[in-house]
C-alpha cells in the first residue's frame, strides 16, 4: 500500500464507465473528499456527455464527457496519483488494466487498481480459466492482485485488488464468521436473491421488466460460477475449507441482495454464542452491522452497509445478510478498498445512509 499526505486530489479513472457499476462509481467519486474524476472511459460513448447516459448525475458532472480509452491518461500530470477503477466486463478488464498500467509507468504515475470484474478474483490463471472458460487477459499481473472483501483482510501488501462478486460479498460476510468460530460444520447452504441490476445494463430476458415484475425464480442452482469463488475466499479468510451449496434467485426489484446462509452445528449453540462470534468478527468493521431483527433490503439499498441477522434452533443456525449489490457488492466495496490502498480513512465518501423508502 502507498502512504500519502493529501495535497492534490487523487485522480480517479473509471474503465467501463457506462454500465450500472460504472455509474455507481461515478456517483461515489463525485462526493468523495479525496478523489477527483479524471476520466470516465467509454469508447462507445466517447465525447457524449455523462449526463446523457446518467441523467441523475447531471448536477455532479455538468458538461463533462466520456473519454476514449486511448486518451484516459492524457490529461494527468507526470508523477500524479491515480485511482484506477475497472467496471469493464469479465474477460476484457484484465487486458485494459495491463495496457493502462504500462502507459502509467511511462508517465511515472503512482497507481492503485481495484477491478470489479472477475478477472483478478483467482490467484491462479488455471482457476479463472476453468470457471470462466476463456483465456486470462493478463496473467502476468495476477501476483500483484489480492481478492477479499475488505472486512476479511488486514495488512494487505498487494498493490491492486480484485473485488469479489456481489453475491460472493453478501455470502462471505455471513459465512466467514461461522467458519472461523468453529461452531458449525463446513457444509454451507445458501439461498440468495438478487435484483435485476445484477445482470448488467444490456437488456436481456432475465432483466426484462414484464418477466421480472411480481416474479421470483431460481437460476443455475448448485451450478453458479460464484460458488467456487465463495469457497476459495471463505477458506482464505477462515482457514477452513467449506463446501458451498448455492442456489441463487432473481428477485422482482432493481437493487439489493438478500442471502440466507444455513449450517448444522455438531453440538448445541446458543443465540448469544452466535451473536458473540459476529460481534467479534466485525468489531472494527464500520459497514457491517449485526441487527436484532431480520435484515431488510430497504435499510441498506443505495448504501455501503451490510446488515446481518442470526437465528438458532436445535442443531441449525441461520445467518441472513442484506447488501446493495451495486454499492457494497461492487462500486462501494471498490471505493472502500481504494481508500485502504491509499491509506485514507476507510469510510471516506461512503457514509451516506440508505434512503429507506426506495
Amino acid at each position: 500500500m502507498t502512504s500519502t499526505t493529501q495535497h492534490k486530489p487523487i485522480q480517479a479513472i473509471v474503465l467501463g464507465a457506462t454500465g450500472y457499476v460504472g455509474g455507481e462509481l461515478l456517483r461515489l467519486i463525485a462526493a468523495h473528499p479525496f478523489f477527483e474524476l479524471a476520466a470516465a472511459v467509454s469508447d462507445r460513448c466517447q465525447e457524449q456527455e455523462i449526463a446523457a447516459t446518467f441523467p441523475h448525475l447531471a448536477g455532479a458532472y455538468a458538461g463533462e464527457r466520456f473519454t476514449a480509452y486511448d486518451n484516459c491518461l492524457s490529461q494527468i500530470d507526470r508523477g500524479a496519483q491515480v485511482a484506477l477503477f475497472s467496471a469493464a466486463p469479465h474477460g476484457a478488464s484484465a487486458a485494459l488494466i495491463a495496457r493502462t498500467l504500462t502507459t502509467a509507468a511511462q508517465k511515472n504515475l503512482k497507481v492503485h487498481v481495484v477491478d470489479s470484474s472477475a478477472d483478478f478474483r483467482y490467484p491462479q490463471q488455471s482457476d479463472y480459466e476453468a470457471v470462466y472458460g476463456s483465456t486470462h487477459g493478463a496473467p502476468e499481473l495476477l501476483p500483484q492482485f489480492y481478492s477479499a472483501v475488505p472486512e476479511h483482510a488486514t495488512n494487505v501488501a498487494a498493490a491492486h485488488i480484485g473485488h469479489p462478486g456481489c453475491f460472493a460479498t453478501a455470502v462471505l460476510l455471513a459465512a466467514v464468521p461461522l467458519l472461523r468460530s468453529g461452531l458449525t460444520d463446513a457444509d454451507i447452504f445458501v439461498s440468495g436473491t438478487t435484483g435485476s441490476t445484477g445482470s448488467g445494463r444490456s437488456p436481456q430476458e432475465v432483466t426484462h421488466h414484464p418477466e421480472r415484475h411480481s416474479n421470483l425464480y431460481a437460476y443455475k442452482p448448485l451450478a453458479h460460477r460464484h460458488a467456487p469463488e465463495i469457497a476459495q475466499l471463505s477458506a482464505q479468510a477462515s482457514g477452513r475449507d467449506a463446501k458451498i451449496h448455492f442456489v441463487p434467485h432473481s428477485g422482482p426489484f432493481a437493487r439489493g441482495i438478500y442471502a440466507t446462509v444455513q449450517a448444522k452445528t455438531p453440538q448445541p449453540v446458543s443465540l448469544q454464542q452466535l451473536r458473540d462470534a459476529f460481534d467479534a468478527a466485525y468489531a472494527d468493521s464500520p459497514f457491517v452491522q449485526l441487527v436484532d431483527a431480520t435484515p431488510r433490503l430497504k435499510n441498506v439499498v443505495a448504501s455501503n452497509y451490510c446488515h446481518i441477522g442470526v437465528a438458532v434452533s436445535d442443531d441449525s443456525v441461520v445467518v441472513m445478510s442484506a447488501i446493495d449489490n451495486l454499492v457494497k457488492g461492487a462500486a462501494g466495496g471498490a471505493v472502500q478498498w481504494m481508500n485502504r490502498l491509499w491509506r485514507l480513512p476507510e469510510t471516506s465518501g461512503l457514509l451516506t445512509a440508505a434512503p429507506g423508502w426506495i
